[in-house]
């Protein structure tokens, strides 16, 4: 009776240790090939964050315009104080003024040159928002392929384990093998969701940024047509 108390408080503990079982622990008993590989995902994560997080504090700046801009910059348009116009762009700091700017130091040349100016003002401007977002697009691409990497090298640690003991291996000296093939297949996916799910937000935010650049530029279009 006692004996079987005791299995029972051994089976016990054993469930305990196995319900405990941390990220960390999972991470370090997949052996080497686990900790490199898990190590460059973690660098990827942590890129993929900054970039996320750095770029859309960028594009949220960029969104943000007086509601008032455009009527300000009508009324020195048609007043013909064209430097103040240019002064009040200058001062607000963001793509819609710089592309308004690039639009009145053109004023007085044909409409269709002033327009070339305020596209090619524009693709710099997006070029500048989607600074580093291919890097993100690039880690939610690589990150999963990394992972099934790491489930490549733990299979193949698992087989050799095997075949080195004539298939009459013990599970403890499969265990690094298959650690490495299942936890490096989780970061990897988790890099990878991580990555696609920024890249796809931030491609949502700067898409709205670029249709009111395009509104305002068509409005300012459409006030030098306008009869003075």
């Amino acid at each position: 009776m006692f004996q079987d108390l005791a299995d029972e408080t051994q089976v016990g503990e054993l469930v305990s240790e196995e319900k405990t079982l941390s990220v960390i622990d999972l991470i370090f008993n997949g052996g080497t090939g686990s900790i490199i590989i898990i190590s460059v995902l973690f660098v990827m994560l942590a890129v993929g964050l900054y970039i996320y997080f750095e770029r859309l504090l960028a594009i949220k700046a960029a969104s943000q315009i007086d509601k008032n801009f455009m009527n300000q910059i009508r009324d020195h348009v048609m007043t013909g104080k064209l430097e103040s116009a240019k002064i009040l762009c200058a001062q607000t700091d963001s793509p819609v003024a710089r592309l308004t700017e690039k639009g009145i130091s053109r004023i007085g040349k044909p409409l269709d040159d002033i327009n070339t100016a305020i596209e090619n003002a524009g693709t710099l401007e997006v070029y500048k928002l989607e600074k580093n977002v291919n890097v993100l697009a690039t880690i939610a691409g690589a990150g999963p392929m990394i992972g099934f990497l790491g489930t490549v090298i733990g299979m193949i640690i698992a087989f050799h384990q095997m075949a080195s003991s004539g298939g009459q291996a013990e599970m403890g000296a499969l265990a690094s093998g298959i650690y490495t093939a299942m936890t490096t297949t989780v970061a990897g996916l988790i890099v990878g969701i991580v990555a696609y799910m920024g890249y796809n937000h931030l491609v949502n935010r700067t898409d709205k940024v670029v249709h009111k650049m395009e509104a305002n530029a068509v409005e300012f279009l459409d006030l030098l047509n306008e009869p003075v």
